[in-house]
This record gives structure tokens, C-alpha cells and sequence, in this order.
């Protein structure tokens, strides 16, 4: 899609389907192609503020993390992912093959973790960690979207965000409540008070509201995992109304996800990546031993 929009202008079960089948020989073939399609780039950043955020992605070699999570989707063409400044515009787009994530983007995402580990659970590492990946997810699935063919039946930032949510939730159990709790975070300053006022303008956004965001993400989650995500509903963060048809909404994107998207993987591929990949991301970088 030739789209360049704001994630903040509004603010890896089934997928077991998608792993159950040793891929073929063909299929590692092309997932190695795959790999070798992704690029990545890290753009010096114009103001200094930022550069602590840039050596901090090196150090964590965080693209490169992003490009193993992409590994198993067999992609037709070259896709691009970078992070650079914006002119101080928090930002992130998929545009003609290419993923940019901007540095003030990822500097909002740091400045609204939490200082402390919240009742709820979630750490400053997860309300790092959790946004962070939703970005390159959610901007994967526009990307998916176009570089795959694939029809989008609804409107495609929602589409693009259950294609973030539903990988996420194929993630090894704790490490997929970390990681979209963690995401959901994200869209907490706009749900402290219960009485939110908007501009009608607002509401034109190809993007839904904060809070929509924030209910669809623990809808998808506790349609997943009834048991994993029951203190979403329990503290009252999903409402028990909403909570009744998330079962239902998680089916349907499972089923879309299923059809659409799984041909396009090597599946003995993902199931290998999916399983450490959470743990390699928080382990420590590993440093040159003194000779």
C-alpha cells in the first residue's frame, strides 16, 4: 500500500495450524530467500536526543531481531526496514517496500513506560518491548498486504493491527501476555478519563480511536485465551459485554490469518523462531570478552 500514516494520529494455538507441517525442502529453500529480501537500515538520527535510542537498537541488534520474526514469510520482492528521524513528527509507515519506524516515535514509546512494575503486571520492559513490536508488526501487515496480494475486507488499519495481535499471540503463553499487555499500555493516556472529549474530526481517522485500539487488543488476546487473559475482564479493562463475542472476533482472524497469510510462511521455520525469540530479545547483548 502507498500509505503514510501516523500510529499516533489516533495514538508470535491457531497459528499452531500454521506450524503443525514440516515445510519442504522448496519451502526452506525460499525462506532463506526470504531472510536475504529483508534489509535493514539505521539511519544516524538528526537530533542528539535520539542518539542514545540508536545505539541502543545497534547494541540490541533490534532490526535484525525484527528481520528473524519476518524470516518464515516467503516475500515475492526486496522489503526494507528502517528506523530515522522524522523533523520531530512521531511517526510510522509502510510505503513502496519500505518499513520506517522514526526515532521520536520510539522516544513517545520510552517516555510513557512506567518507571515501576504496574499492579496489572506489566514492567517497564514489557511497555517497551510490547510497542515496539507492534510497530513493525502492525506496519508488516500493510506490508503483507501489499507485497502477498492480499485482500483486506474492512479497514485495513484494523486489519493491521489484528495481524500484529494474532502473531503476538502465537508466542510461547507468558511471553505473548507480556508482549500485548505491554502494547496495549500504549494507549493508556487516553483512557485515565472515563469521559473522553474529541474533536468530531477525530473520528475520521483511518485509524481507530486509542480506546478502540485498546479494547480490540485485549478483545483478540481473551478470545485467544479465555484463561490466559481472564484478569483483562476480571479488573474490568474489557467490558464483560464486549468480553462475550471475543471468542468469535479471535475465529475470524485466526480463519482470515489461516487463508490468507499461511501458504505465504515456512512453517517449520516459524515454529523454531517463535519459540526462543522473546527470550533471545531479553537476554542481555552479549560483549567481547577481555583477551
Amino acid at each position: 500500500m502507498k500509505r503514510k500514516l501516523s500510529l499516533r494520529s489516533s495514538g508470535v494455538a491457531a497459528f499452531a495450524g500454521v506450524l503443525c507441517f514440516a515445510a519442504s525442502a522448496v519451502f526452506h529453500a525460499e525462506a532463506a530467500k526470504s531472510v536475504d529480501r529483508v534489509n535493514i537500515e539505521y539511519v544516524q538520527p538528526k537530533d542528539p536526543a535520539h542518539q542514545p535510542i540508536y545505539e541502543r537498537l545497534k547494541e540490541a541488534r533490534a532490526l535484525e531481531r525484527i528481520r528473524e520474526l519476518l524470516g518464515p514469510f516467503r516475500l515475492p520482492r526486496q522489503l526494507l526496514l528502517k528506523v530515522t528521524s522524522c523533523d520531530g513528527v512521531s511517526n510510522a509507515w509502510y510505503d513502496e517496500n519500505v518499513i520506517t519506524v522514526c526515532y521520536e516515535f520510539l522516544a513517545d514509546i520510552l517516555k510513557n513506560a512506567p518507571e515501576e512494575t504496574l499492579p496489572s503486571g506489566i514492567t517497564r520492559q514489557d511497555a517497551i518491548l510490547g510497542p515496539v513490536v507492534d510497530v513493525f508488526l502492525h506496519e508488516s501487515g500493510h506490508a503483507m498486504f501489499d507485497l502477498l496480494k492480499v485482500p483486506v475486507f474492512g479497514r485495513e488499519e484494523d486489519a493491521a493491527d489484528a495481524f500484529s495481535a494474532y502473531i503476538v499471540l502465537q508466542f510461547p503463553k507468558e511471553d505473548a501476555r507480556r508482549l500485548l499487555l505491554g502494547s496495549a499500555y500504549q494507549y493508556k493516556m487516553d483512557l485515565l478519563d472515563p469521559q473522553v472529549t474529541m474533536g468530531i474530526t477525530k473520528f475520521s481517522n483511518v485509524h481507530g480511536t486509542p480506546a478502540q485500539r485498546f479494547y480490540n487488543v485485549l478483545c483478540i488476546a481473551y478470545g485467544a485465551d479465555k484463561k490466559l487473559f481472564a484478569d483483562v475482564v476480571e479488573r474490568k479493562y474489557l467490558p464483560e459485554d464486549r468480553a462475550d463475542g471475543c471468542e468469535e472476533e479471535y475465529e475470524q482472524v485466526a480463519f482470515a490469518f489461516r487463508t490468507l497469510i499461511s501458504p505465504h510462511i515456512d512453517k517449520a521455520q516459524a515454529k523454531k523462531v517463535l519459540r526462543s525469540w522473546v527470550r533471545e530479545v531479553d537476554a542481555p547483548p552479549q560483549r567481547p570478552s577481555a583477551k
